[in-house]
């Protein structure tokens, strides 16, 4: 995965031991079960769609993709969340979804 926020980058140059630390929980929790990583990043995006997080969205989205994940799939774990989080919100998650799946289209051509 190539693209990191400006804040993200950031906080990993003033704060290298945490966000190592963070990193390390991270993959610790990955690995600790018997699902796929195409599964949990779908799991993951479920998350962040619940929670309302546009930037965790965004990012998992991403992680998706790179897990191998079609826009289809993404989209549908969005549309899951529906009788969950609601209207609204999954309308916001939609676009958030559709931020991302546009710009890594357009970097296609």
């Amino acid at each position: 995965m190539s693209y990191l926020p400006k804040l993200y980058k950031q906080f990993l140059e003033k704060y290298p031991e945490i966000a190592r630390a963070y990193e390390n929980l991270g993959n610790a929790v990955h690995q600790s079960g018997p699902l796929d990583e195409k599964t949990r990043a779908l799991v993951k995006l479920g998350l962040a769609t619940g929670a309302h997080l546009e930037g965790a969205v965004h990012s998992h989205v991403r992680k998706a993709l790179d897990a191998g994940c079609t826009a289809d799939e993404i989209r549908q774990v969005v549309l899951l969340a529906l009788p969950t989080v609601g209207f609204p919100s999954t309308m916001a998650a939609m676009s958030w979804v559709a931020d991302v799946l546009q710009k890594e289209t357009k970097k296609k051509k």
